[in-house]
């Protein structure tokens, strides 16, 4: 048995998360194609196009991790949302308005994390988790989690996330557990 392939995790802001953006999309592509997201080539060209507006953000972050020879294995990114986000009209329960209050810093909505087949069980997924939540100055995390993705469901409740509801994150997506983590 061979030993493990060293992996590197780097954050990104936007401008370096764009630069390198064929690398997310590797990994993207991949991860989403598996059940039960099923994402198509088209999906993934909408995820893309996303991708570089939300890379113009100023409060982009992002983490890439990579393989000793350089491959792409693992991605995440994110940023803080702001007052007018519709993440919370997209809950099939309206939460109160304590809870939905958005000024712009309070809550980071983690975007996507992915990580290939083959590295995965390796801690990576925790570690690119860290790297993108590291220094920031926010009192938690939201997140949409398939349901069916068992594995990122129980990754996220060891991390110490709670589901706050169900949503619809686009039309025609199958539900959604909606997932907080409070950082303060």
């Amino acid at each position: 048995m061979t030993e493990p392939e060293e992996v590197w995790v780097e954050r990104l802001d936007g401008p370096g998360a764009a630069e390198v953006e064929g690398a997310f999309r590797v990994v993207y592509a991949e991860a989403f194609a598996e059940p039960p997201y099923n994402e198509s080539e088209d999906d993934v060209s909408a995820a893309f196009r996303r991708f570089r507006s939300q890379t113009c953000k100023a409060t982009f972050r992002g983490a890439l991790a990579r393989g000793s020879g350089g491959e792409p294995v693992g991605i995440t990114y994110g940023y803080p949302i702001g007052p007018r986000t519709s993440w919370w009209g997209q809950l099939t329960e309206p939460v109160t308005e304590e809870m939905s209050r958005e000024d712009g810093r309070r809550t980071f909505g983690l975007m996507e994390l992915a990580v290939r087949r083959p590295w995965r069980r390796r801690g990576i997924a925790r570690r690119l988790h860290d790297t993108l939540l590291d220094g920031i100055d926010a009192e938690r995390v939201l997140l949409n989690v398939h349901p069916e993705g068992t594995a990122a469901v129980a990754a996220y409740r060891a991390w110490g996330y709670r589901k706050v509801g169900d949503a619809r994150p686009w039309g025609g997506a199958d539900l959604h557990d909606v997932m907080l983590l409070e950082l303060r």
